[in-house]
């Protein structure tokens, strides 16, 4: 046991760039996360804007949109050109939790302002704008500008789980809080929903 842990330790760890493992994008690309990097240099990709890039990836490499994007992040990261969690429209934050209820459960806490107020602090300054009952969410974060987009999704009888991406935040500080705020509001709407 002890020489496999110490086997363990020698070996590098796989790398990880936009929030997705080097074997994913080696099996939807074709290429792993080092290769990328590598190719997208000789290229100039350092001094095209995300964009460029892309489109690179996508005319040059036949990649699909999705990953274009996904390659693109990851190699902007890699390199500084983008700071993580960092989008073109500002910072994301992002948070889930799965509950032991049902998703319409899970869903009501959230579409009901009186159950809301019972998880959500009354000043967090939350505006509805669009829902699909049971399904999804799209919320203003009315002070200072930013949005916060809802998933919920069943994970079998009597368990289902939310998921948030916090967007349009102006910084990486924005994040952290924003991250903290929501790790405690859905620890008390986990409380709420599986009473």
């Amino acid at each position: 046991m002890a020489g496999r842990k110490a086997a363990a330790r020698g070996k590098p760890k796989p790398m990880r760039l936009a929030r997705v493992g080097s074997d994913a994008v080696e099996r939807a690309t074709g290429r792993a996360w080092d290769e990328w990097l590598k190719l997208l240099d000789r290229a100039g990709a350092r001094r095209m804007p995300h964009k460029e890039i892309a489109q690179l990836l996508n005319r040059q490499f036949k990649i699909p949109g999705w990953w274009c994007q996904m390659v693109t992040v990851g190699y902007e990261q890699a390199r500084g050109l983008r700071a993580v969690n960092q989008k073109a429209g500002g910072f994301s934050a992002y948070a889930s939790k799965t509950v032991a209820a049902p998703v319409a459960r899970l869903y009501d806490a959230w579409s009901d302002a009186q159950q809301r107020l019972r998880w959500l602090p009354a000043e967090a300054p939350v505006e509805i704008r669009r829902a699909s009952r049971g399904k999804s969410m799209r919320i203003a974060w009315t002070a200072g500008g930013s949005c916060v987009d809802v998933n919920f999704v069943a994970k079998g009888a009597g368990k289902s789980q939310v998921a948030l991406e916090h967007g349009k935040l102006k910084s990486a500080a924005a994040v952290a809080r924003q991250k903290e705020f929501w790790k405690a509001a859905l620890a008390r709407l986990k409380l709420l929903v599986e009473a």
